[in-house]
């Protein structure tokens, strides 16, 4: 990728940092050479926290959620309400909600939404578990915190309709939610506007 001016070490870190969301090869590049100039303050480091990260952190049984332990210090916090769960797509959309610092019950992460045009179908994603959980009888209420994009109210729909039978209330993120916005790029403030001013589905 970055030509034969540079050794193959440094072509597969340049690889691989483009392989990254938000780097291009050129980005990549620059983030490489970034690394190579301060190997003591940066690339050592980094190497050592990416080691650590691999060895330790694990999806959560229960949520979906990644952390160091399983259940995720989320689920199991003493503070938490076990009766809301709020259901949104992936985790960086959950650590959306946490920075706003609105929600604190526990979460599901889907892993995506339905999809025909990509083929994502129900079993694809976290569903089950989450109707499964919702089924245990303990859930009181279900926050669908989804993309405002078709795809995402798509799944909205079809997760209301499969917990109907369940008894839990199940509600939505106010459109404070821009439509075609992505929780994960939304400033704190909209975010808990949205969480405060949900409405029953």
């Amino acid at each position: 990728m970055a030509g034969p001016s540079v050794s193959p070490e440094i072509d597969r870190l340049i690889t691989l940092l483009a392989r990254l969301p938000g780097l291009g090869p050129r980005s990549a590049r620059r983030a490489a050479l970034h690394l190579l100039k301060a190997p003591d303050k940066l690339m050592t480091p980094l190497a050592s926290a990416m080691t650590i990260a691999a060895d330790r952190i694990s999806t959560c049984s229960v949520c979906a959620n990644v952390d160091s332990a399983n259940p995720c210090h989320i689920c199991t916090a003493p503070g938490r309400d076990q009766t809301a769960i709020c259901v949104v797509q992936d985790v960086s959309d959950l650590w959306a909600m946490e920075r706003a610092g609105a929600f604190r019950g526990t979460y599901h992460v889907l892993g995506g939404t339905l999809s025909a045009l990509d083929g994502i179908r129900p079993e694809d994603l976290n569903i089950a578990a989450l109707i499964g959980r919702v089924s245990a009888g303990k859930t009181e209420e279900v926050i669908l915190a989804m993309n405002a994009t078709v795809d995402g109210q798509t799944t909205a729909h079809y997760i209301t309709e499969h917990l109907e039978k369940t008894g839990a209330r199940v509600s939505r993120l106010a459109h404070g939610v821009p439509i075609g916005g992505e929780l994960d790029y939304l400033d704190d403030g909209t975010i808990a506007a949205a969480m405060k001013s949900r409405r029953l589905l």
